[in-house]
Parts: structure tokens; sequence; C-alpha cells
């Protein structure tokens, strides 16, 4: 007897479940920030809560229509996380006076739109194939933009930003996709060439020389970034992104060892070399000395005043609206784990870095799942770079490596970074879609043409 395969379910149901548990955790958090102040739940809190019920529940219309397949735990955990961002930040409002939660709220609604409208009009993550080097030069002018004259802006000291009609947007952040779909296209395409062996060093098998130009390229762009931008964060990441991929693509650790030679020789010279990278490796490494702690320009007093306000939360937290997490500098945006370590203390940091690592580990189990190699590599290098994101940004307030200006995905305010990382939650989600679907060859795989055939990675 032939034993039938089992139908995947489409799991909308749990979905929605899942949708109304993670709007309880953001706006239960929104209204305990809320307790003391008169009236308790006024206006501004209904509309924010109307309106993030309403544009997730689009979402998930969206995708009983278009990709009833995706994954049901992806969107749930995303709501979750960027409920707690705006409930946090609207308590840092009510402590400072600053606006940042109206602003935040609006980034929200454009992402979430813009979400929706990649479901919607993106047939399958394969056609993104078709625009392989299109996504190369689109990642170098977004790159470029900020040192244009007249149209970048240097905040912080870093020239990241470009200014639109009065706002503020970081083109870096769109990058990381377009990069990664350069990288996912070039790598699915190019496999075997990379894979031709070359000298054996040991247990290690080194590529060719004339095959390690991408590397060398994905290096150069890093270390141009680090230069002429000045941010350690964004070098760091697109690096590292690239790195994951191309093992993913070849499962050859000898391409980690030589990225990690190359991120060591970088990171030396550039310490050396550039005082911003000094200024900020003598911040992490002598924290505490009272001359570093007090030094207007790359000093420590941040890292240490959120260090403070995480000790000061210790187990179980000061609970939300009852810290000081207003005193640190920066604590909507760059700092805002350490706002969130000290009201929800280690247990409820703990469960946010739970639901990062549900959500990269889910991103990843659907990259695995699907039948094409552009698509493997394509949700491995987006949730490596959500996860690689998070590393760096809770590893610089915690003082395990050096800080970076870098945003905590969902939570910090900041509205290119909001935008860019729920684009990035649409791909995985048509992703999901993809690998969990029932297959089936229809006209779209016909007109996509022979670059969408299945390869199976090693």
């Amino acid at each position: 007897m032939s034993q039938q395969l089992p139908v995947a379910k489409p799991r909308r149901n749990v979905e929605a479940l899942l949708l109304v548990l993670a709007l309880a955790v953001g706006i239960g958090a929104n209204a305990m920030v809320s307790l003391d102040k008169s009236p308790w739940m006024d206006s501004d809190f209904w509309t924010q809560a109307i309106l993030l019920t309403v544009l997730v529940f689009s979402i998930h219309v969206v995708l009983r229509i278009r990709a009833k397949y995706a994954d049901p735990v992806i969107l749930p955990i995303v709501t979750a996380l960027n409920g707690l961002g705006l409930a946090m930040i609207h308590r840092l409002d009510i402590a400072t006076g600053e606006g940042a939660g109206g602003k935040q709220l609006t980034w929200t609604a454009l992402a979430i739109v813009a979400t929706a409208a990649v479901l919607w009009f993106l047939r399958d993550h394969r056609v993104l194939r078709r625009f392989t080097y299109i996504s190369l030069v689109v990642s170098a002018v977004l790159l470029i933009l900020p040192l244009v004259p007249g149209l970048g802006a240097n905040i912080n000291g870093a020239n990241l930003w470009i200014v639109v009609g009065g706002m503020t947007f970081q083109p870096g952040e769109i990058a990381k996709i377009t990069l990664a779909i350069f990288f996912a296209g070039y790598l699915s395409s190019n496999r075997d060439l990379i894979l031709l062996a070359g000298k054996k060093v040991g247990p290690l098998q080194l590529p060719r020389f004339k095959d390690m130009g991408p590397l060398f390229a994905a290096w150069l762009v890093s270390i141009g970034i680090l230069v002429f931008q000045r941010d350690m964060g964004s070098s760091f990441m697109f690096f590292g992104l690239f790195m994951a991929m191309i093992y993913v693509a070849t499962s050859r650790v000898s391409w980690v060892v030589l990225g990690l030679v190359l991120i060591a020789v970088g990171g030396f010279a550039a310490a050396k070399i550039f005082s911003h990278v000094a200024l900020r490796v003598d911040g992490w490494l002598n924290a505490f000395t009272p001359e570093v702690y007090g030094r207007a320009s790359g000093g420590s007093g941040q890292i240490v005043q959120g260090l403070f306000g995480m000790a000061n939360g210790g187990l179980l937290g000061t609970g939300l609206g009852q810290g000081r997490p207003d005193l640190v500098p920066y604590a909507n945006s760059d700092m805002i784990i350490a706002s969130l370590g000290e009201e929800l203390g280690l247990i409820g940091l703990f469960a946010i870095v739970l639901l990062y690592l549900l959500l990269v580990t889910r991103g990843i189990r659907a990259a695995l799942g699907t039948r094409d190699a552009f698509g493997k590599l394509l949700g491995c290098g987006l949730s490596f770079a959500l996860a690689l994101q998070c590393f760096v940004v809770i590893g610089g307030i915690t003082r395990l490596i050096p800080l970076t200006g870098l945003t905590t995905p969902f939570l910090a305010a900041g509205g290119s970074s909001l935008l860019a990382n729920w684009i990035v939650v649409a791909l995985l989600l048509l992703i999901s879609d993809a690998a969990r679907r029932p297959y089936s060859t229809g006209p779209l795989e016909a007109d996509l043409g022979p670059a969408t055939e299945a390869v199976k990675l090693p």
C-alpha cells in the first residue's frame, strides 16, 4: 500500500489566536505605563490600541488570501515586539515630554501597509531572483546617498541619514534587504564555481584565490562604510550577512575562518587608524574609568548608566512606569533594551530575547523548508541579519562588545529600521508560504524559467 503524505494545514486560526495574545501584551503594557496618568486611558491610548489592532489583523486577512500557508508564529511575535516598543517609547515620552511615540506609531502604520503591499503584489519570492544585479546597483546607491552633499546628514558623528522633506531616513536599513537579495541570487547561481577545490591547509579546504573576489568585495564595502559613514554596526552587519549566506551556500568552514580573519584585520586596523573607532573601543574596555566615563565624545557614560539601570531592575524589574530609564541617553532608541531591562527585570529581558530567538528560528526553518536555493539563501540571510542586529545591539548594551549605533529590531524608535524590518518579515512570510504550500507546478514556475529549479544545498 502506498503511504499518503500529510497535507499541510494553513493554521491561520492559530495565528489569529496568537495575534490576540500578542496585542494583549503590547496594549496591556501601554495601559500599565499610563496607570498614574489622569485620565488613565485617554484618547491617545485608544487610538494606538485600535490602530495597531486594525493594521495587524489587516495583515492577517492578506495572509489568508495571498499566503495562507505562511508560518503562523512570525506575525504574532513581531506584533508583540512592536507593541512592547510602542509602550516603552510612550512611557519615556511621559517622563521626558518628547513626542517620539506618535512618530513611532506613524512609522508602524507605514511599515505594516508596506508589508501588506509586498504580500499582496509579490506573487512569489523567486521573482526577486530576476533582480539580482539590479539589487546590487540599488544597494550601492542607497549606501552612497548619505554622502551626497545637501542630502546626507551627520547625526551623532555618523553619516547614515538623508533628509527628505524635513524627515530623516536611513537608506542602509533598506540596503540590507537589497544586499541579501543580491547575495542570494549570486551565490545560488555561482555555487558550483565557488565550490571548486583550492588548496587544503590542515582540515580546511580553502577556496581558489580567484573565487574569493565576492568575499573581498564584501569586506571592502564594510570597510568603506566604516571609513566614510563612521558606523561600526552597519559595517559588521553587512559583512556578517555575506559570511552567513556564503556558509549556507557552501557549508565550508574555510569561508567563515577567512571572514573572521578579515574582520580581525579590519577591526585592528580601524582601531589604530580611525579615532572614532578607537574611542568606542576605549569606552568599552575602560568604561568605569572616570576620565573615560566623563568624556564628551566616545565616552562610556551611556553604557554605564544603562548597566546601572539594568542592575536596578534586578530579577523582576521595577515595574513598567516605576523605574528611571529616562536618565540614560537615547533611552528610547539605542538603549531601549536597557530601559526594558530596568522595568521588566532579567526575566522580562530573557522573554524578549526568547521572542527574537523564536523569530529567527522560524525564519530559518522556513528557509530550509523551501524548495529553491535562492529562497533558502534569502530566508537564512534575512533571518541571520535580524539575529546579528540583535546580538550587536544587546552585546553593546551589556558591554560584551563595543557599543554601536544600531537599533533593536521592532522595539527601538526609528522609522527606517522599523520599515525595513517589517519588509523582512513580509519576505520571510512569503518564503514560509512557499515552504509549507503543497507542491504544484503551474504557470508561475513556467514563467520564472530554469533559474527557479530546486537545488538542494549541502
